[in-house]
């Protein structure tokens, strides 16, 4: 049996990874005599980090997870492994980043920065999100993440950036879902239409570009002879959105109704 695509991309990864340090890693050594050579690897990786130079940060960083296993900057070395990976960003190294940090996660839950690390992790997934009308298995994966972190680190310093990056994923769910409705309503499917409107609603009451929901909604029940059950709908997008580019056709679309 094959293995999955994706188990099968990390592996291919991870091994050109292996390789490429392998060529770095001359330059990276410490000077002998060094008489804190973890804390000498971590300075250095730190300061790679910064000037944006992944492989080198990556590899001061990996020579502390692999050969100092006691430490006391390991786990902000393997926090740092991650980050380099993230700072990459390619569709490989994010893959990567993921896994540094589930890693950290797994061997340190209860280390003082592991609400960053499970912030990384669903901003690993959070930039791997694609447009609303194509897959959205990394946004749910992020939205899912950014779940945990809420559930587990209600006092973070990062709650507010991670509400914000929620929304923006959850946004993206409601967008895709929305623009299936709104295909079918210009099909003419209106019960289909109604039906992936009414669902984007009940998902997520926050989405925030409820206003066309609202209106599509409204528009799709009209057309289907229901005029009241789309009225509260028209009434809504005029409570909710005092500032709308729907507004003038809802106001208009919600006279004609209650004239009839």
């Amino acid at each position: 049996m094959s293995l999955p695509f994706r188990v099968w991309r990390l592996a291919v990864v991870c091994a050109l990874t292996v390789m490429a340090a392998a060529c770095a890693s001359a330059g990276n050594t410490v000077p002998p005599g060094t008489v804190e050579p973890d804390r000498f690897l971590y300075e250095r990786g730190t300061a790679s980090l910064k000037e944006e130079k992944w492989l080198d940060a990556r590899e001061y960083f990996r020579q502390i997870v692999d050969g100092y296993p006691q430490s006391a900057f390991r786990p902000d070395a393997k926090l740092g492994l991650g980050d380099t990976y993230i700072g990459e960003d390619s569709a490989e190294s994010l893959v990567l980043g993921a896994n540094e940090f589930r890693e950290f996660l797994k061997f340190f839950p209860t280390n003082p920065r592991a609400d960053y690390a499970q912030y990384r992790l669903a901003m690993s997934h959070h930039a791997q999100m694609r447009a609303p009308e194509r897959d959205q298995t990394e946004t749910r994966a992020a939205v899912k993440e950014f779940d945990v972190f809420i559930e587990r680190y209600p006092m973070s310093q990062l709650m507010t950036e991670v509400r914000q990056r929620r929304r923006e994923a959850r946004d993206r769910l409601s967008e895709a879902s929305y623009r299936v409705g709104l295909h079918y309503f210009r099909v003419r499917w209106y019960p289909g239409a109604i039906d992936r409107f009414r669902e984007v609603l009940r998902d997520d009451s926050e989405f925030t570009g409820r206003d066309r929901v609202y209106f599509y909604l409204a528009e799709s029940l009209a057309r289907s002879a229901k005029p009241a059950e789309a009225i509260p709908y028209f009434e809504r997008l005029l409570t909710e959105f005092p500032v709308s580019e729907l507004r003038e056709d809802t106001q208009e679309r919600l006279q004609a109704l209650k004239m009839q």
